[in-house]
């Protein structure tokens, strides 16, 4: 069945249940009211009688008479345009300034938008009321001082749902790709921020109009409001209390119509929150969804032939913290060259990751991206260099690509995919809607998506894991690009898919010469997809070999004993898996030494006071261990009869897998 149908089903659900059914009476009452009781009552509510003055209810006056002998029931009935009217300006007032102010981060930066996120947090520790007390006195009495009083007083909550909710949105897969793909700040607010947080900012923005009606009511029965001859609901309220004890039906009319009125936006609020909770359950499984655009087209080649792709050179990523600057990556070094796969390995906090977003520029401040050398088809990309930033935007945008881990977050999920696919298209190229379509479902076909065009107008929670996973990687390479970096982008996926998928890296790689740097976990992984294999271990390289020598001639500790953690169809089932002894240091405390000598089993003393560099010891090897040249020259086949030869550990399979002490195989805890 169509999204649209699911959507229109649900909300005719919540419409037609007792709380929709009484907030769609209500609302539209009042609403009706404030068109119509101005233009049937004006005369009536304005006429001045002398001769019935303070009168009780009557069928003449339903709720009495005032000072002045005007009807009470019409000058309130007339005052439901003024009173509703002044409310929705001032909420109006309030969710723009709110959203202006929670979407400050991503329009300015998160510099910017930390001053003005604690200008949020200081305005919300006080109450709104207090705050349109405040912003009143300042602003000076009158209807158009309490709109802005009370519409400044409502912007500081508003602000904060929407900064913690676009915080969310602004972490997510898809945001990241899109800024790879070189799109605009105000592009992705609008396109894949904004319509992933419309629903609760609409329920948000409903029931803020209820809490608007009363406090303009409360400022206009203190006399800061609305002014003769003028009158609203607060000001017939503070009319009519003098009289309370005489004549209480004329004072608590005014206050009826606040509540009446107050309780239909609210209810109306709960009604849409009803109908989206309703929608949650289905669309929550589809807001986990997969890709939008790691694109690219390529740029001219370089003239020379052996001029790499990328050029990383003692790449270096920090951040402060409270106890001092922390650098989780320490001095890697990488070449990719035209075609050549590069595989990435290492347990999980080793730095792969961080690598990559250092080489795609997705480290934001405070963070620091520092290298001797970061060169991305002959460009510079280090921070201070001079270059043209729309240049740069481009060259990434349209040269690099990036496969993100997950499929179920890398998605827009209020998007259709074949609409993403085409984004950067667009974006860079300047190509029409109809061709930038096309384009999309060609790229979709080609990644063995079956009825591509029909696919392309989908969703992204309407495609299977695999089918996510496919399309992200279309969308990778929607414009022919140079390099693809791929984050784990197996992880998610049971073999069947993952198989699949790593067979169309394979062939795009050999179709398109692409580059690609490929970070796994997986060791075997890696040892399908990539010519050589670095492996990293604390934020740093420890050993760089070809992939034919990873299983068999791997020369440090840690490569060896990852490669012994992966289980086999030869190992024996009777024992427990194989295990790394200890856990992978905290980068905020490295040891002295080699970071790997706490679970080393060939620790010397000098591997306890001495980092060894990153050496080469044979054409296109390098390792990072004092004692390569003890390690044995292979790994056994039969891996229980090789335990301690490697460095490992038999224990409980289930303890290893829980204790803080351990880190079971094949890395940072995750089993095949």
């Amino acid at each position: 069945m169509p999204v649209a149908s699911h959507a229109s089903k649900r909300w005719i659900g919540a419409l037609r249940s007792p709380l929709g059914i009484t907030a769609a009476v209500l609302l539209v009452a009042v609403l009706v009211l404030a068109v119509v009781a101005p233009l049937i009552w004006q005369g009536r509510a304005d006429a001045v009688q002398s001769a019935e003055i303070l009168q009780g209810p009557s069928s003449a006056h339903p709720v009495g008479t005032d000072l002045l002998g005007r009807d009470i029931f019409a000058r309130v009935l007339v005052a439901t345009r003024l009173s509703v009217g002044l409310a929705l300006l001032a909420t109006a007032i309030g969710v723009t300034t709110g959203l202006l102010l929670g979407t400050a981060p991503v329009l300015l930066g998160r510099r910017a938008g930390r001053w003005i996120g604690a200008l949020i947090n200081i305005a919300v520790a006080f109450p709104a009321l207090l705050l349109a007390l405040f912003f009143a006195v300042i602003f000076g009495v009158g209807a158009k001082g309490a709109v802005l009083a009370i519409g400044f007083a409502t912007a500081p909550g508003f602000a904060r749902l929407t900064q913690t909710m676009t915080a969310t949105v602004s972490s997510r897969d898809f945001i990241a790709a899109a800024r790879v793909a070189g799109i605009g700040r105000m592009r992705i607010l609008a396109r894949h921020v904004l319509p992933n947080i419309a629903e609760p900012l609409v329920v948000s923005a409903t029931m803020a109009a209820g809490t608007a009606l009363l406090s303009f009511a409360s400022l206009s029965f203190l006399g800061l409001g609305v002014q003769a001859p003028s009158y609203d609901w607060g000001r017939l309220l503070g009319e009519g209390l003098a009289q309370i004890y005489v004549h209480p039906a004329g004072a608590l009319a005014a206050g009826i119509a606040v509540v009446l009125a107050a309780m239909a936006f609210n209810l109306s609020g709960e009604a849409v929150a009803r109908a989206i909770g309703l929608r949650s359950t289905h669309a929550g499984k589809r807001a986990e969804t997969a890709t939008d655009h790691q694109i690219a087209q390529s740029e001219p080649e370089p003239d020379a032939s052996d001029q790499p792709l990328l050029a990383v050179q003692n790449l270096q990523v920090s951040f402060p913290t409270a106890s001092g600057e922390v650098t989780p990556v320490r001095g890697v070094s990488l070449t990719v060259r035209k075609g050549e796969a590069i595989g990435i390995v290492g347990e999980s906090g080793s730095g792969k990751s961080l690598t990559a977003l250092a080489i795609a520029q997705l480290i934001e401040r405070p963070g620091q991206v520092r290298a001797d050398r970061l060169d991305f088809l002959g460009a510079d990309l280090r921070e201070g260099v001079e270059q043209s930033k729309n240049e740069l935007r481009r060259l990434l945008g349209t040269s690099l690509s990036m496969v993100f881990q997950d499929p179920m977050t890398s998605l827009n999920p209020t998007q259709r995919v074949g609409r993403q696919l085409a984004e950067v298209v667009r974006e860079h190229q300047g190509a029409d809607r109809r061709t930038a379509w096309r384009r999309a479902v060609d790229r979709l076909s080609a990644v063995r998506i079956p009825g591509a065009e029909r696919r392309a107008r989908q969703l992204p929670h309407e495609f299977s894991g695999g089918m996510r996973q496919r399309a992200m990687i279309g969308m990778g390479v929607m414009a022919n690009p140079k390099l693809i970096i791929a984050d784990e982008p197996t992880t998610a996926l049971d073999v069947t898919v993952q198989r699949q998928v790593l067979q169309l890296l394979a062939n795009i790689r050999a179709a398109e010469d692409v580059g690609l740097l490929f970070i796994s976990h997986d060791v075997t992984v890696v040892g399908q997809v990539c010519d050589r294999v670095l492996v990293m271990y604390a934020g740093r390289v420890v050993e760089d070999l070809p992939t034919e020598a990873l299983l068999h001639d791997a020369r440090h500790p840690y490569t060896r004993a990852l490669v012994a953690a992966v289980p086999d169809m030869t190992t024996d089932r009777d024992r427990p898996l194989a295990v790394i002894p200890g856990r992978p240091p905290d980068p905020h405390d490295l040891p002295t030494g080699c970071p790997y000598a706490p679970r080393c089993p060939l620790a010397s003393d000098q591997c306890r006071q001495e980092d060894p560099a990153l050496t080469t010891y044979a054409a296109g090897r390098r390792v990072a261990c004092w004692h390569a040249d003890l390690a044995p020259a292979a790994v056994p086949d039969n891996r229980t009869a090789s335990d301690e030869t490697n460095g490992l550990v038999q224990g409980d399979p289930v303890a290893s897998e829980n204790t803080d002490d351990q880190i079971a195989a094949p890395l940072g805890g995750e089993r095949p």
